[in-house]
């Protein structure tokens, strides 16, 4: 659960920009979607060596 202290004299706008940024930092909402659709080990296995490749493939073209 997470607790935000609001200070006295404190914009409620301010304290809610605070409570969000620590709420993303959690991480919550990515391990929801994550679980709401099971992928297989070998795919995601695949899918990481796919995006590495790529990422490799932007790189050496920068080299030339």
């Amino acid at each position: 659960m997470l607790i935000i202290p609001v200070k006295d004299g404190e914009n409620i706008d301010r304290a809610l920009k605070r409570f969000k940024r620590k709420f993303d930092r959690t991480g919550t909402m990515r391990q929801l979607r994550k679980r709401q659709q099971f992928t297989k080990p070998s795919v995601e296995r695949r899918a990481q060596i796919q995006k590495a490749q790529y990422i490799q493939h932007l790189r050496d073209q920068e080299e030339i």
